[in-house]
This record gives structure tokens, sequence and C-alpha cells, in this order.
């Protein structure tokens, strides 16, 4: 379990788990908001999905972006 504190949390730290879980044979990535994204082949393919997701989010302006 990963105890790092992010930007705009405070000290408490919550649990945290994988970002990533399979259904099936299909797997997906969560978001801290709760947006499950998938399905994708692979554990790879859901990791890939993540980075672009994120990269995206990235160039939103920041009143955009859900924090």
């Amino acid at each position: 379990m990963n105890t790092q504190v992010r930007s705009g949390e405070d000290r408490h730290i919550p649990f945290r788990s994988s970002r990533y879980f399979c259904v099936g044979n299909k797997w997906y990535f969560t978001t801290r908001e709760g947006f499950d994204s998938g399905p994708f082949a692979s554990r790879e393919r859901a990791e890939i999905g993540l980075k672009r997701f994120l990269h995206v989010v990235k160039l939103l302006p920041e009143e955009s972006q859900v924090h």
C-alpha cells in the first residue's frame, strides 16, 4: 500500500488499493473520483489507458479539473 501524501490531501492518509481490476478476462482502471474505464484486453493496456487519461486531465483548464 502506498502511504505517500498526495497533493490536496491532509495528513490523514486514506486506504489505497490498486487502480486496476479484472472482471472475467477484461481489465479496467479506476480514478480517485470513482470513474471506471474499460474494458481493456490486458492489464498492460489498462495501464496505457490510465496514462492517456491522466495526460488529458493535465491538459484541461484548472477550473475544469476534478479535485
